[in-house]
């Protein structure tokens, strides 16, 4: 289940236009301005004697993606020396970008993974300084975006954790993050919240789900799980009147657990059947039929 909500967790995010559309335009905007240093040799009213040019303001373009259209805000000089490639290789890497930046919210923004991004636009590294400004910018955009109030209400609601290695002093230690999706009325699926905590709990997932209760989370009916014994006894306890239910995935994985493994696919063909049938009559009636057989 846990790579099964990654997966979840990554395509939302990459549909989510206005949750991308800013980091997009912020990164964009970003590389243009190191592009022109470059040019002329000196940032914005620096003076020294490598510079060979001067700016000459900024004209306006609409970039069109997949995410929207931006308005891009570009640099000039005055020799018309400046010419940005980001353009012919942002169209190129545009899906490697809202990859890289939807892996940067579920894996913890770094100087690397950005650095990583500008490589792929323009063909060459930026400056430290640089990477830290884009890097300080994204961390803002992220922290809003796990801070929103959530306004609607989602009557099921998915939870998982999942342990990822995080430095930490410069000693590298595995940590649960604890991941929340909810699914509206409509049907639409969305990433309520994500948060890293030293291990599965009660306490921990219980803050969690308090934390996000706190923002707004409303009109649960259905909350769906494994099995772990403090994060059923945190669910009890903050939305009691939600339903639950054991996560299909973990209880099939868990039962294979009894079986020889050369009886797998049988076992599970099995258990997926079961899982098909609308309730025990049903079930018990297919069984007969097939028994007879």
């Amino acid at each position: 289940m846990a790579k099964n909500i990654l997966n979840d967790m990554k395509t939302i995010l990459s549909e989510d236009k206005d949750f991308l559309k800013p980091l997009i335009s912020k990164i964009l905007h970003e590389v243009l301005e190191e592009e022109m240093n470059r040019t002329i040799g000196a940032g914005p009213y620096e003076r020294n004697s490598e510079r060979s040019g001067y700016r000459a303001g900024y004209y306006f373009r609409q970039f069109i993606t997949r995410v929207g259209s931006i308005e891009l805000r570009i640099p000039r000089d005055r020799d018309g020396k400046f010419s940005s490639s980001l353009f012919e290789r942002y169209e190129r890497s545009e899906k490697a970008l809202l990859s890289f930046l939807v892996e940067m919210y579920v894996q913890g923004v770094s100087t690397r993974k950005i650095k990583a991004i500008t490589e792929e636009l323009c063909g060459h590294e930026f400056s430290a300084s640089t990477i830290s400004v884009m890097n300080k910018s994204l961390d803002k955009q992220l922290r809003t975006f796990s801070q929103r109030n959530l306004e609607n209400p989602y009557p099921y609601v998915i939870l998982d954790a999942r342990y990822k290695k995080v430095r930490e002093n410069g000693i590298v230690r595995s940590q649960a993050v604890l991941i929340a999706l909810g699914i509206n009325g409509e049907g639409k699926r969305e990433v309520l919240g994500i948060e890293v905590s030293n291990k599965e709990s009660l306490s921990s997932w219980k803050d969690f789900l308090v934390s996000l209760r706190n923002r707004g989370l409303h009109g649960v009916e259905f909350v769906i799980s494994d099995q772990h014994h403090g994060l059923r006894n945190a669910i009890r306890e903050v939305f009691p009147e939600a339903t639950w239910q054991r996560c299909y995935v973990h209880f099939l994985r868990n039962a294979l657990n009894y079986f020889p493994r050369k009886a797998d696919p049988d076992c599970m063909q099995e258990l997926r059947w079961m899982y098909d049938r609308k309730n025990i009559q049903e079930a018990q009636k297919d069984l007969n039929i097939w028994i007879k057989k």
